[in-house]
């Protein structure tokens, strides 16, 4: 239970800084626009998402604090 604690809180942290250091990403979508027998014809858009930073903060403290707990804990 400690070592999972631990693990899952240092997995948190990780990807809390990651999201700190590069909140907004963009991703392809394709979507089919027509459609005539066995022709199709398709668009690739670009979109941008955006980490909330309420959840790169919430991230980074549970994190901590999982750690902090693990390592408080008598195994």
């Amino acid at each position: 239970m400690r070592r999972a604690l631990i693990i899952i809180g240092v997995v948190l942290i990780l990807l809390g800084i990651a999201a700190v250091l590069h909140p907004t990403y963009t991703y392809h979508q394709q979507q089919q626009v027509a459609k005539v027998g066995p022709f199709q014809a398709t668009v690739d858009e670009e979109k941008t998402a955006q980490i909330p930073v309420a959840a790169t903060a919430a991230a980074l403290v549970v994190g901590l604090a999982l750690v902090l707990i693990g390592a408080r804990t008598k195994a």
